[in-house]
């Protein structure tokens, strides 16, 4: 394969499912190397399986972002084995939504705010180590519109996700003028998974919740989101930094 990352090798994490899984397919058809992460090994076996049938080379690796010792020998590991890491896609998240801002017990709060923010901080920490003495790289942050405006019953994974949002452009400043570019990308209601649980968790309203507050009258395609991500991280993006891009048709734009 030739394309805008030849020769490249790219890190998804979160890439089981969903958002993850059509961003590490999208990757690979444009040339990386990919290597996919998350929590359950399966689903980033059949991501793997789903990019060598295509003709794409990928490799799996089950690790908790959370935790600081695996996100360190994760990227310890890609470089020994890779010779590099050019560019990273920081996904995994959780869900949270369905009760309001007081409806939350401390352990649920600190599961998702773990997830969704600290796994990104320690996942950059470890990947910009080695980008700021490897030619620089590119990362993108996956966020949500709920990094850029409030979000109804979900106030944990709101301040997440504005979490993320406001640390992408921090960290995009800190290194700058070290080659490397930092991003956000900031879905709507895409058809995935994750929407499928947070709609459980909403209850029979869910569709009208979701329908009503989008302009183009319809979820987004994991697809449409990968193509983003891929142009964030691709050198046609080599003058961008520290933004947020929302992929929502047209939610925040009201």
């Amino acid at each position: 394969m030739t394309g805008r990352f030849a020769d490249k090798v790219v890190l998804v994490t979160g890439a089981g499912t969903g958002i993850g899984r059509a961003t590490a397919c999208r990757f690979a058809q444009e040339g990386a190397t990919v290597v996919v992460a998350g929590r359950r090994l399966e689903p980033l076996r059949e991501t793997v399986s789903l990019i060598e049938s295509d003709g794409g080379k990928a490799q799996a690796f089950q690790i908790d972002v959370t935790r600081e010792d695996e996100v360190a020998r994760l990227i310890d590991t890609i470089v020994i084995r890779n010779g590099g890491l050019d560019a990273a896609c920081n996904n995994a998240g959780v869900p949270g939504s369905g009760k309001p801002s007081d409806g939350y017990d401390l352990d649920h709060w600190r599961r998702i705010v773990d997830t969704n923010l600290q796994g990104v901080w320690l996942s950059m920490k470890h990947e910009i180590a080695h980008m700021r003495t490897n030619s620089g790289g590119a990362i993108v942050n996956v966020a949500s519109i709920a990094g850029i405006v409030g979000y109804y019953h979900s106030a944990p994974y709101t301040a997440s996700k504005h979490g993320v949002v406001g640390l992408s452009r921090a960290a995009a400043i800190d290194h700058a003028t070290e080659g490397i570019r930092v991003n956000t990308v900031c879905p709507g209601p895409i058809s995935t998974p994750m929407l499928i649980e947070a709609k459980a968790a909403r209850g029979p309203a869910a569709d009208d919740f979701y329908l009503s507050h989008i302009p183009m009258g319809r979820l987004g395609r994991p697809e449409e989101v990968a193509h983003a991500v891929v142009w964030l991280a691709s050198t046609e993006a080599a003058y961008v930094t520290g933004q947020a891009l929302a992929v929502d048709g047209g939610w925040t734009a009201q």
